[in-house]
């Protein structure tokens, strides 16, 4: 079966190229499962109940986020209410939920995982302890297992793809916005990639307006950020994975540049 996650989505650009390409990503590539990282959606801070439900209803089946999932107060008790919207599992009594058992569109049951890293970010409880807790509690039945870790620093996500290698059949990585050139499957059968990029505008400092930014770091005063509208890409990787073991058989990277 293949698994498609889109990397971080970023105000209206990410929003509308994925509308743009989603139905023709998925019949051309045989997609049975499709999972996106929607925490800054909402202009590039947060996520809002309406915007989830667009994006749920042009085909994503599974919405991740990571740390800025928290920007838009409404979003609180819609996490309650909407499965289908992550937010990362290792969040200590926060609302909603950090995994979902999911059927896909071939009829095989599988698991979605959310984490979030903790260097330079905020320290919450330890990934790795959630990541154990949450297989251990899953059904073993369940072989197709997706985790989105959403982390600052490489050695933490290279770390994880490590320590759950043969135990999930992906690991990708959130929250950087840059895609990194290190596609692979593990030795254990772990697809794996430090970060799968943004999907929005690349004309930008990781999605916000280059002249805002470079005035902060400048002068070193505090700014108004203001997503920028420029170069829309998509970025996402393509898993394929054997529905039997949970093993990954393949992993790619695939971008659209948008107009």
């Amino acid at each position: 079966m293949n698994i498609l996650f889109i990397g971080d989505i970023f105000g209206s650009p990410g929003r509308r190229i994925v509308a743009d390409h989603l139905e023709d990503i998925v019949k051309t590539n045989s997609i049975d499962l499709v999972i996106a990282n929607g925490e800054n959606s909402a202009g590039g801070f947060g996520i809002t109940p309406s915007i989830a439900e667009d994006l749920l209803a042009l085909g994503i089946d599974v919405l991740t986020s990571g740390n800025h999932v928290w920007d838009k107060r409404e979003i609180f008790d819609y996490l309650l209410r909407q499965p289908r919207l992550l937010r990362p599992a290792n969040y200590p009594d926060a609302p909603g939920r950090g995994a979902i058992a999911i059927r896909a569109r071939n009829g095989v049951e599988c698991a979605v995982f959310n984490l979030q890293g903790r260097t330079y970010m905020t320290p919450i409880d330890c990934p790795f302890r959630a990541a154990d807790r949450m297989l251990a509690e899953l059904d073993p039945a369940i072989k197709v297992k997706f985790v989105d870790f959403h982390a600052e620093v490489t050695s933490e996500k290279v770390a994880m793809g490590w320590y759950l290698d043969g135990r999930v059949s992906a690991v990708v990585g959130t929250h950087t916005h840059i895609p990194t050139a290190d596609t692979r499957v593990l030795p254990g059968g772990t697809a794996y990639q430090t970060d799968c990029g943004m999907t929005g505008p690349y004309g930008s400092i990781i999605g916000v307006d280059t002249t805002t930014i470079l005035q902060k770091f400048l002068t070193g005063l505090p700014v108004r950020m203001e997503a920028s509208k420029h170069s829309p890409e998509l970025h996402a990787v393509i898993v394929d994975v054997d529905e039997a073991t949970g093993r990954a058989r393949a992993v790619r990277r695939h971008a659209i540049m948008g107009e």
